[in-house]
């Protein structure tokens, strides 16, 4: 059994990533891009994302801004009108709570995270939340968790991180940190070979954590 958990949020907790594609989709249409999703996600694996193409395509710096603003307008008019919710989520965080320590740790923007959880009661679960700019590289690289070991007090040992992305998951590995990940149909694709576990959903994940399955 565990003692600590480290959730990631943008498809795991909340069903948001299709939209933050999508909203990086039209704004790169403007420029006649199309951000083809396979491409999108192997570039996501590798650290990179939605302006890899427009880089390479020589778009230039004050386009790309203008780009990245409309890209965020959107997906901040997505999370206000487009379900998001995934079902058994607060169920599950409410079995778990009172036998270990959660945490989030996701790569989403103070004010989208902000934004989500306005009027939602998944934090209250939470020890601590780590967004995009609490620390320095983004997944896959293994701070952000290295980080979250360290606000908790915890070892790698003791703690399991509960992913749905190869960016994530090679963080949490990068770490030295057991992996769950979660089925997503975003990213069901993507190689998930390294991962200590595979579950559906996070009620799966309640048996794993208080080792009752």
């Amino acid at each position: 059994m565990k003692s600590f958990v480290l959730f990631d949020h943008d498809g795991v907790l909340v069903d948001t990533e299709q939209w933050y594609y999508l909203a990086g989709k039209h704004a790169l249409a403007e420029v006649g891009l199309d951000l083809d999703k396979e491409q999108y996600l192997r570039d996501m694996t590798a650290g990179a994302g939605t302006w890899t193409q427009a880089i390479n395509a020589g778009v230039d710096d004050i386009t790309l801004a203008r780009l990245k603003e409309r890209r965020n307008e959107r997906y901040r008019q997505y999370l206000c009108t487009e379900s998001i919710e995934i079902a058994g989520v607060q169920d599950a965080l409410a079995a778990m709570a009172g036998h270990v320590r959660m945490a989030i740790v996701t790569t989403s923007k103070r004010a989208d995270f902000e934004l989500i959880h306005r009027s939602r009661h998944l934090t209250k679960f939470m020890d601590f939340v780590l967004v995009r700019e609490d620390y320095e590289h983004s997944k896959p690289d293994p701070e952000p968790y290295l980080t979250g070991l360290r606000r908790f007090g915890a070892t790698a040992g003791e703690t399991l991180v509960v992913e749905d992305s190869a960016r994530g998951l090679a963080s949490a590995v990068a770490a030295g940190i057991e992996c769950a990940v979660v089925r997503n149909g975003f990213t069901a694709r993507q190689d998930f070979s390294t991962a200590r576990f595979r579950i559906d959903n996070l009620a799966q994940l309640t048996h794993i954590v208080l080792g009752t399955g």
